[in-house]
């Protein structure tokens, strides 16, 4: 859908100060609407703070336009207060498809929650993961015993499944990285490329002896029996990017750093 010449902007910014000063200077150079009237919200932090406006878009379909005030930015288009509307109504558009994770805890309560990151498990204690791992009701690996392991989508890609050695995924890849964590058995395992239709189950071993987390990017359930992940069907979010410097153009850096 093509975006007005001239967006109306909501500008959000996390608690730390640099991002509280500048939104209040981006406020007064280019007017404050509400964010339920905004054609662009465009929050000013980190990645983490992107990620939460991003769900919150999700339900009210706004574009999402980020500029970095934080440390790392990956998600963020660099800050410049200068031609901003122009270079808005100008940007690349990514749509984002977010996982939804169903976990069910030790007292079979369920929780649902969205990432746009990874969904993972990472054991409680000191004792490894001892999990089973179903793709679309098939059994693909028996025991996997493991500090943890995720499920990541093309834009948490080169998060912490980057760390964990997983893939780097193209955002328009409709591909999930299935990417273990220091796995111990079996040791050479190093995960798996699915199709994003996919859904994955993680049923926990040995529960009591060995509690295990889910965590959907930054919703925790502790002590969980079994982990549902597929890619939404439903719920979007809408980014966009300076044509300057793209998402293509971003995974391709990345895969070429050392």
């Amino acid at each position: 859908m093509p975006r007005a010449a001239h967006p109306t902007l909501a500008f959000l910014a996390s608690d730390a100060p640099g991002p509280q000063e500048a939104a209040g200077r981006l406020a007064r150079l280019y007017g404050q609407t509400n964010p339920a009237d905004a054609d662009v919200l465009v929050p000013l932090g980190g990645d983490g703070f992107m990620l939460q406006t991003l769900r919150d878009a999700m339900v009210s379909g706004k574009a999402v336009y980020g500029m970095n005030r934080g440390t790392v930015g990956f998600l963020m288009n660099e800050y410049d207060e200068n031609d901003l509307r122009e270079r808005i109504a100008a940007a690349d558009q990514e749509i984002i498809r977010p996982l939804v994770m169903e976990a069910v805890d030790v007292t079979g309560k369920t929780t649902r929650a969205l990432a746009i990151n990874e969904v993972s498990l990472f054991r409680q204690s000191y004792q490894a993961a001892k999990l089973s791992i179903f793709v679309d009701g098939h059994l693909r690996l028996e025991d996997l015993i493991c500090d943890g392991v995720m499920v990541a989508t093309p834009a948490g890609s080169t998060a912490y499944n980057l760390s964990a050695h997983g893939p780097i995924l193209p955002l328009d890849a409709p591909l999930l990285a299935l990417t273990p964590v220091s796995p111990f058995r079996p040791r050479r395992w190093r995960g798996a490329l699915l199709p994003n239709q996919s859904t994955v189950r993680f049923d926990v071993l040995e529960d009591e002896k060995r509690p295990v987390n889910a965590v959907a990017d930054n919703a925790e359930v502790k002590s969980v029996r079994s982990v549902t992940v597929r890619e939404s069907r439903s719920e979007t979010a809408t980014v966009l990017f300076d044509s300057s410097h793209s998402w293509d153009e971003r995974i391709l850096t990345e895969q070429f750093r050392y």
